[in-house]
Parts: C-alpha cells; sequence; structure tokens
C-alpha cells in the first residue's frame, strides 16, 4: 500500500487506511492488529510514522496498545461527524459478517446528466467503480462521480480508501445527502462484478451529496445483491 508525502502526513494517511480496515472488519473487533515492524515494511515507512498511526487510533478510541500483547481492536463503529447513524456496512460489521472493498477503476469522466444539479467542478469529474465483498462474495457494485477536476496524469497515480476523506483532502465539505431506492435490473457491468446473470433485478440506491452551496459533489449508484443480506438502516430518533 502506496502513501504519499504529498497527499499530508503520512501517519494520517496510514491511520485512515487502518481505521478503514477496522470499520469493514479487515481487522475484526478483539483481533491483534499486524505488528510495527510489518506495517513498517506494507507503507514503507518508519517506526515513528506506524506509532504515530496508531496513537491516533487509540485517541479515536479504535484500539488499545498493551505491553506484550500488541495493539488490539476495541471498537469497529465511526464517531464520524456526518450522521448520528451508523453506515449500513458498519451495521455488517457489528453483526460479524467480514466485509472488503475493491476499487476497480478510477477515470476521468463527464458529469452524468441522470445525476441533474450544477456540480462543483463543471462538466469533469472522476468516476470510480468498486466492489463490497459480504463474506468474501460479491454484494454491492457502486459507480461513484466525484465533483473533481484532476489532470489525467494526477488521476491515473490515486489510490482513493474513502471517498469522503478524499473530498476532504480537496477542501470540500459534505453538508447534505439525499438517497433514493428503487428496484432495477442490474446493468451489465454490474452483473458481471456481482456474478449474477444478465437481467437480474437488483436494489438500486442512488445518492446524491451536496456541499454548504447546494452544488452536488458527489453522485453514486450503487446495485446491491440483497439475496445475500437486505439494506438496513437504523434511526436513532423516532419519527
Amino acid at each position: 500500500m502506496n502513501v504519499s508525502r504529498n497527499k499530508g502526513p503520512l501517519y494520517l494517511q496510514i491511520k485512515e487506511i487502518m481505521k478503514d480496515r477496522i470499520l469493514h472488519g479487515v481487522y475484526p473487533i478483539h483481533s491483534i492488529i499486524p505488528s510495527e515492524p510489518q506495517l513498517e515494511a506494507e507503507f514503507g515507512v518508519s517506526k515513528i510514522t506506524i506509532r504515530n498511526a496508531i496513537k491516533e487510533l487509540a485517541i479515536e478510541g479504535f484500539v488499545e496498545k498493551k505491553s506484550g500483547i500488541g495493539t488490539t481492536v476495541i471498537a469497529n463503529v465511526s464517531k464520524t461527524k456526518l450522521s448520528k447513524g451508523k453506515r449500513f456496512t458498519e451495521l455488517l460489521v457489528e453483526e460479524g459478517h467480514h466485509m472488503t472493498k475493491q476499487i476497480l477503476s478510477i477515470q476521468k469522466a463527464k458529469w452524468p446528466e441522470e445525476a441533474g444539479g450544477i456540480p462543483l467542478s463543471g462538466e469533469n469529474c472522476i468516476k470510480i467503480e468498486r466492489i463490497y465483498f459480504l463474506n468474501n462474495e460479491p454484494y454491492i457494485y457502486f459507480s461513484h462521480y466525484l465533483s473533481i477536476n484532476l489532470p489525467e496524469k494526477e488521476v491515473e497515480e490515486l489510490q482513493i480508501n474513502s471517498l469522503y476523506r478524499f473530498l476532504e483532502e480537496n477542501s470540500i465539505k459534505l453538508e447534505s445527502f439525499q438517497d433514493e431506492f428503487g428496484a432495477a435490473i442490474a446493468p451489465a457491468q454490474a452483473a458481471d462484478a456481482l456474478k449474477l446473470e444478465d437481467q437480474t433485478a437488483l436494489l438500486k440506491r442512488i445518492r446524491r451529496s451536496r456541499d454548504e452551496s447546494g452544488r452536488i459533489v458527489e453522485y453514486s449508484v450503487g446495485y446491491y445483491n440483497s439475496d445475500k443480506h437486505n439494506y438496513v438502516v437504523n434511526y436513532n430518533d423516532s419519527i
């Protein structure tokens, strides 16, 4: 896993990668994360950088370091300020499921007309295709459009671990979200990635995220194989 000094402090980049692994069950709760020498070798950084990353995770309440034992994952719940609720993938991890994700492609693209609204970056954007695995089985296929315009060369070198962290790093603050759900026939690329037959009906989710000025900064379309697990939303407040 590569980290780059031009993207900010290395220890913070590593912290975010490790936190994402905790949230998605790569490092399950009560497990011991890889040792410092293993992490140094993986990220190609010094011992102090790894220790600072682990220190940040401990401050946020995700891990606990004990002498002679190692660093243990003690929580897998995000304390994000974006919502009082928990993300769907976090709920799955809490249920004991194993969640991982894989980036299929990152490329420059035109802002899709169906997204509507006025995007922040004009007609050019970054398109990310990725797949989530539930207990090592393909489960969710996502196409994300981020309203950021970068040179082709920079896009080719991108390594995006968290979409929302990437937006923050580009000084884009999310203010509101809108989700739509419905049933739809999976497009060919989604059916292929999810290992389903053509013309399979799936749960379709559309998300539009806006900044403080009301401009759309993220448009995402996801297809869920709900035969493997229903989509679940928990509400903390009564409606």
